[in-house]
C-alpha cells in the first residue's frame, strides 16, 4: 500500500500537469535533457531528420511529370482504376533504391552508382515496367564524357528484348561491354501523349547533349554486347508510359540507324551503278551477240498469261518441248539487263507506250503486256480498254494498267502507209497501196510518248513483190513499179510525217527491224515447214543476208529531222530457227488442215513466251538510255 501511495499524483495532479507523475518519471529516466546542450542536440536531430524526410517526400520519381510524394495520394483516374499495384510504388524496393540513387547523384554527380560501383553506368534508365515503347527503334545515347547510355534492347544482332526485367533492370543501372562503337544518331524516347520521355536534354539540330540527365528515370538497365554499333546524332523514339512493352519486342536502333545512315550512300552506289549500267549500254552494240541458255526464263510462266494470241500461245496448243523459252541474247560487248517489270511501269507512269505495224508488232505488243502485267498485284486492274478477248479483227487495241495510268497500245498499219482502193479503166474498184499517205489512225498516236513501228513482211506478198497496177501516189497508179522503190518511197512518206507531227522534246521513237522467217521446203503459202526445229541455230554460215529493204530503212531513217533508234532484231532472230509456232499455231484445226498438217505452218510469227520477250528487253534497255539522258 505504500508503494502505491507513493507513485500517485500529488493534489489530485493530471496524467500531463507539471506536477504529474508520468512527466516526473520521464525526468527521471531521461535526465540526459536536464542540460540545455543536450536539448539543443535532440531537437537538432529532430529537425534534421524532418528535413531529410521532407527531401525524400519530394525528389523527382520516375514520373517526371508528379512529385515522388504525389504516389501516395495519387488522385489520377489510372491509379484508381488500377488493379494492380504500381511498380514505382513508393513501398517497392525498386522505388527506395531509385530515390536513394537519386539522393546520391544530387550530391555526387560524377561518381558511379552506389548501388552497382561500375565505372560505367548512368543512373537513369527508361522505364520498362511502366512506359510502352511505342516507336519501332531503339535509342542509343552519347553523353559528353564519352560513356554510352542505350535504350532498351541488349542485343544488337535480334530485335527482342525480354519481356520480364532481368536482374539489371532491377537495380536501376546501364552497364555497357568493352570497344562499343558507335555512329552518330540518338534517338530520344517520346510518349503517346507528346512529352519527351526525358533521358536528357538534347539539341537535335546541333547534336549536344548535356552532361548531367535532366529526370530521374528509376529502373532498368540497358546492356550492350560487345562491338555494338550506335549513333551520335539526336533523334527521337515514341513511349507511352502508362502501357507495358508491346509484345516485349522491340526493333534494334543498331540495324535500323546503320539503314538510315547507309541510305544516303546506298543511294548513291544505287545511282552510280544506274549510270554505270547506263554508260555500258551506250558504248554498246545491243544486236551483236549470241543466244545462251538460261534457267531462270521465260519472264512470266508458260500458260499463265491469259492476253496471248492463240496463234502466239504455243504451250497451250500443245507444243511438247520448252527450250525455245529458256534463250536469253546476251550482246558480245555489255550485258542485257534483265527486264524488270515492275521498275519498267514505274518508269512508264502516266504515259502512252503504242506499237504501230504489222503482226509481228502485234506479237511484240502481246508480249510486254504480258511481262507487265505479271507484275502487277491486282491483275484484275490489267484489261483492254473496250473489254475486248480477241486481237486480230479490230484496227487498234488499248490496254490499261489502272495503277500506273499508263497504256500499251497497238495499231494496225502492216505497210505504214495507206491500204486504199482506186477505180480501173473499166470503172471496177481495185485494191491499191498509197505510197504517199501515211496509215489512217497516225493521228491518233502521234501524241504518244513512246511509238514503235514496224513493216517488212507484207512487202514479201505476191501483190506488193510483184507491183503491177498496185502502187499509187496521187491519182497515179503505177502499172509496174519495183518493190524496193515502192519499200523506199513509202518508208520516205512515213520519215517525213514524224518529223511533222511528232514532238522529239516528248516522244520517243523508235523502230523494229525485219524479223527472219524459217521457212523450210516452201514459202509461208506454199508448203513451208518448221516444225521439226528444237534448237537455235549455231554456226554462222548458215544465217541469211542482211535483207536489203533494211539497207533502206538505215538510209531514210539518216535523212530524217527526228531522232529514231534503230532496234535491229534481224541477226539475232535469224538464229532462232526453233522459236516458231509451226504446227502448234491453233487448237482446233479445220478439216483442210487436218487432212494435211504439216503443209499449214507458221514459222513467221514467234511462241510466247520467246523471242519477242528479248525484243521488249532491249527497248527497256534503250529506254533506260533515253529517258536517263532527258534527265539530263
Amino acid at each position: 500500500m505504500a508503494d502505491i501511495t507513493k507513485y500517485a499524483p500529488i493534489n489530485g495532479g493530471t496524467l500531463f500537469s507539471n506536477g504529474g507523475t508520468l512527466f516526473s518519471d520521464f525526468k527521471t529516466h531521461f535526465s540526459i535533457f536536464r542540460t540545455k546542450k543536450s536539448v539543443s542536440l535532440a531537437y537538432g536531430f529532430v529537425f534534421i531528420f524532418l528535413a531529410f524526410t521532407i527531401f525524400i517526400a519530394f525528389s523527382p520519381s520516375s514520373n517526371s511529370s508528379s512529385p515522388w510524394f504525389s504516389n501516395i495520394f495519387s488522385s489520377s483516374t489510372s491509379s484508381r482504376s488500377s488493379s494492380t499495384p504500381s511498380s514505382s510504388s513508393i513501398f517497392s524496393d525498386e522505388a527506395y533504391r531509385s530515390h536513394f540513387s537519386s539522393i546520391y547523384y544530387y550530391f555526387f554527380p560524377n561518381n558511379s552508382s552506389p548501388l552497382t560501383g561500375s565505372q560505367n553506368t548512368l543512373p537513369l534508365s527508361p522505364n520498362l515496367n511502366n512506359g510502352d515503347l511505342t516507336h519501332d527503334k531503339v535509342a542509343v545515347l552519347k553523353p559528353k564524357n564519352g560513356t554510352v547510355l542505350p535504350s532498351v534492347n541488349s542485343t544488337v544482332n535480334n530485335y527482342t528484348i525480354p519481356q520480364k526485367p532481368t536482374s539489371d533492370l532491377n537495380k536501376g543501372s546501364l552497364n555497357f561491354n568493352q570497344n562499343q562503337t558507335h555512329s552518330d544518331k540518338v534517338e530520344v524516347l517520346k510518349p503517346k501523349n507528346g512529352k519527351n520521355l526525358p533521358f536528357v536534354n538534347s539539341t537535335v539540330n546541333n547534336d549536344t547533349i548535356p552532361e548531367k540527365p535532366t529526370s530521374d528515370l528509376s529502373k532498368g538497365s540497358l546492356n550492350f554486347n560487345q562491338n555494338q554499333t550506335r549513333s551520335d546524332k539526336v533523334g527521337v523514339l515514341k513511349a507511352n508510359q502508362s502501357t507495358i512493352v508491346e509484345k516485349g519486342v522491340v526493333k534494334n536502333s543498331t540495324s535500323s540507324l546503320m539503314k538510315k545512315q547507309n541510305n544516303g550512300s546506298d543511294v548513291v552506289k544505287g545511282k552510280q551503278g544506274n549510270d554505270d549500267l547506263v554508260k555500258s549500254l551506250m558504248n554498246c552494240d545491243l544486236f551483236d551477240g549470241n543466244w545462251v541458255r538460261d534457267e531462270s526464263y521465260p519472264l512470266y510462266k508458260p500458260g499463265s498469261c491469259s492476253l496471248i494470241d492463240e496463234q502466239f500461245n504455243c504451250f497451250l496448243n500443245g507444243r511438247p518441248d520448252n527450250d525455245y523459252h529458256k534463250f536469253k541474247w546476251k550482246p558480245k560487248g555489255c550485258t542485257l539487263p534483265r527486264l524488270d517489270g515492275s521498275h519498267m511501269l514505274e518508269m512508264l507512269r502516266g504515259k502512252r507506250l503504242v506499237f504501230v505495224g504489222d503482226s509481228l508488232n502485234r506479237n511484240m505488243w502481246e508480249s510486254l503486256i504480258c511481262i507487265l502485267r505479271n507484275s502487277v498485284k491486282d491483275k484484275k486492274k490489267v484489261y483492254e480498254e473496250f473489254g475486248r478477248h480477241h486481237f486480230r479483227t479490230e484496227p487498234s487495241y488499248s490496254f490499261v494498267f489502272a495503277d500506273y495510268k499508263f497504256t500499251v497500245e497497238f495499231f494496225v498499219s502492216p505497210f505504214l502507209v495507206q491500204e486504199w482502193e482506186a477505180l480501173d479503166k473499166n470503172g471496177n474498184k481495185k485494191e491499191t497501196l498509197r505510197l504517199d499517205l501515211v496509215g489512217r489512225s497516225a493521228d491518233k498516236y502521234k501524241h504518244a510518248d513512246i511509238i514503235v513501228f514496224n513493216t517488212g513482211h507484207w512487202w514479201t506478198h505476191e501483190k506488193t513483190s510483184k507491183g503491177n497496177d498496185y502502187y499509187q501516189e496521187g491519182s497515179h497508179v503505177y502499172s509496174e513499179l519495183n518493190v524496193m522503190e515502192a519499200f523506199r518511197k513509202a518508208l520516205t512518206t512515213w520519215g517525213r510525217w514524224v518529223d511533222a507531227n511528232v514532238n522529239p522534246t516528248k516522244s520517243l521513237v523508235f523502230f523494229r527491224g525485219y524479223s527472219a522467217s524459217h521457212f523450210s521446203g516452201g514459202q509461208w503459202n506454199s508448203g513451208g515447214q518448221c516444225d521439226h526445229e528444237t534448237e537455235p541455230i549455231k554456226n554462222e554460215t548458215y544465217l541469211s543476208n542482211y535483207p536489203p529493204k533494211m539497207t533502206v530503212l538505215e538510209k531514210v531513217l539518216k535523212g530524217m529531222k527526228t531522232k529514231v533508234t534503230y532496234l535491229n532484231v534481224t541477226r539475232m532472230t535469224d538464229y532462232r530457227k526453233d522459236g516458231h509456232p509451226s504446227i502448234y499455231r491453233k487448237q482446233h484445226l479445220s478439216n483442210e488442215e487436218r487432212k494435211s498438217p504439216l503443209s499449214f505452218q507458221d514459222c513467221s510469227h514467234w511462241c510466247l513466251p520467246g523471242v519477242p520477250d528479248s525484243w521488249n528487253e532491249l527497248l527497256y534497255a534503250e529506254l533506260l538510255v533515253k529517258l536517263s539522258q532527258k534527265k539530263t
